[in-house]
């Protein structure tokens, strides 16, 4: 099992109603979300943040910067 995963939900994250763990019975699959997501993020959020993808394990952590 892999997961994606926010590192910390920020005001924006919170608001837009979407789920801050998902699980997927493969690597790839997970990468593909944890890719989509935070280019999704990064497009649509109010740009005080920066989200990137850093792999721990079996999880695909979601880190959030200040822009």
């Amino acid at each position: 099992m892999f997961n994606v995963k926010m590192e910390k939900e920020c005001g924006c994250f919170k608001r837009s109603g979407m789920e801050s763990v998902k699980t997927f019975q493969n690597k790839d699959d997970a990468l593909i979300e944890a890719k989509e997501w935070a280019e999704e993020m990064n497009e649509t959020f109010c740009q005080k943040h920066n989200f990137s993808i850093v792999e721990e394990g079996n999880d695909l952590i979601i880190k959030v910067e200040m822009n």
